[in-house]
């Protein structure tokens, strides 16, 4: 392990080349003229780059629908080391700038320096992650300052439908229109008069949707035979009986195995209880399995032990395969702990190192994982139990983190 080859974080970014920014433009235009993509625009009359753009990130669809947005002008995408791997030199040649997921990185915010001082735009995906129930996720307190140091304009870009076209949980694209509100949220002049916590602000409630609402709202119906299937993957707790880790899905139906509970899901994106017809929007579940991790936590009960098989991503040419190690996450973070080719090894990562994490769904043929970062590998743990939900950890990560965070401030 020590004598593999990392990534070269330190590369400056380069500015896009222009025949690779037309190859984009190929690549992108037809899947969004395909998915009918309607682009609205609103204070962004006569601004230029550079600016910092803000996305919001639900498919892999997204990268797509911001080229065209930002068109003609070319942009550099901050993308996670997997993005890399197979096709360093492609990324690098237009403009990327790789990020290890959930890390504190300096030489980031350097690279990302030198795109505004280049004239660009910096795209940046903040939540890190796709949606995993089509609503928006936790984003990184360092933004206000992040844009502060910038001084250019901030721009949202609210990509719409994407969740719904091809959910994470499901990456069988459906047939829906796709729709994009671009807005100047905050001008440059206005930076210079907010601080950092007031920019933030701003920021996080522009950041605010809801995809099965927007779908309910626009009247989009998706009538894919199999719209329910993986959603078992977000939703593992039973809303009936609070069973984890006992839920299924087939076609348009959700199920509990433990107590037989079930409910619909209609063309519209909403739940209905087989047996009492009352209707429920999906991320209201989610919200209640957020509620009973908050519970466990705030109640010291918090825990999850396993086996896991675990890879390692330390540059673009691929994953090794290090061996098992066992995972631990409870009340103290994140404990990776074994021994690969003969060598002790640990990761461990406490609640204020990470105010999220970034998980997976039926990753490369291993099954659900978890990704840790350190700023010179990152690490794929598949845990070999059914007693465990990735969603879960995901939750129970950012419930950690607030919940560290005000019991450190109660002490001061």
């Amino acid at each position: 392990m020590q004598e593999t080859v990392r990534f070269d974080m330190q590369a400056p970014p380069k500015r896009p080349k222009w025949y690779l920014t037309i190859l984009t433009w190929i690549l992108s235009f037809p899947v969004v003229w395909l998915r009918r993509l309607k682009i609205n625009k609103t204070n962004m009359k006569g601004l230029k780059p550079p600016y910092l753009l803000l996305c919001t990130h639900k498919s892999f669809a997204d990268f797509m629908v911001a080229t065209a947005c930002v068109f003609p002008h070319r942009c550099n995408n901050v993308v996670a080391i997997d993005g890399f791997i197979g096709r360093e030199g492609l990324l690098r040649n237009v403009g990327c700038i790789c990020k290890r997921k959930f890390t504190n990185d300096v030489q980031l915010i350097f690279n990302m320096k030198k795109v505004i001082d280049n004239n660009d735009i910096l795209a940046l995906y903040p939540e890190a992650r796709y949606s995993l129930i089509g609503t928006n996720a936790c984003l990184p307190q360092s933004l206000g300052k992040l844009a502060k140091m910038f001084k250019v304009p901030v721009v949202m870009l609210h990509m719409r439908g994407n969740h719904i076209y091809s959910p994470v949980w499901n990456l069988n694209k459906r047939n829906v229109r796709l729709c994009a509100d671009m807005e100047q949220i905050i001008t440059k002049d206005e930076l210079e008069k907010m601080n950092a916590d007031e920019v933030n602000a701003r920021i996080n409630e522009a950041f605010v949707y809801d995809e099965y609402k927007w779908q309910r709202d626009n009247e989009i119906h998706v009538k894919y035979k199999g719209r329910a299937e993986g959603l078992e993957k977000v939703l593992y707790q039973c809303r009936e009986c609070k069973t984890e880790f006992e839920m299924q899905t087939r076609g348009d139906q959700v199920w509990c195995e433990h107590c037989g509970s079930g409910w619909t899901m209609s063309t519209l994106g909403e739940l209905t209880n087989n047996k009492s017809n009352e209707m429920l929007h999906i991320p209201d579940w989610y919200e209640f399995e957020r509620e009973n991790v908050r519970k466990q936590i705030e109640d010291g009960t918090y825990g999850f032990s396993a086996q896991a098989e675990v890879d390692s991503l330390p540059s673009a040419k691929g994953y090794v395969r290090l061996g098992t190690a066992q995972l631990t996450h409870n009340m103290d973070g994140f404990k990776l702990e074994g021994e690969f080719d003969g060598e002790k090894f640990l990761l461990e990562k406490t609640p204020l190192s990470m105010y999220s994490c970034h998980i997976e769904y039926e990753y490369e043929g291993n099954g659900d994982g978890i990704d840790l970062s350190t700023l010179d590998d990152t690490y794929y743990i598949y845990p070999q139990t059914k007693e465990w939900a990735a969603t879960k950890v995901a939750l129970a990560t950012e419930e950690l983190y607030e919940y560290t965070a005000r019991q450190k401030k109660e002490a001061i």
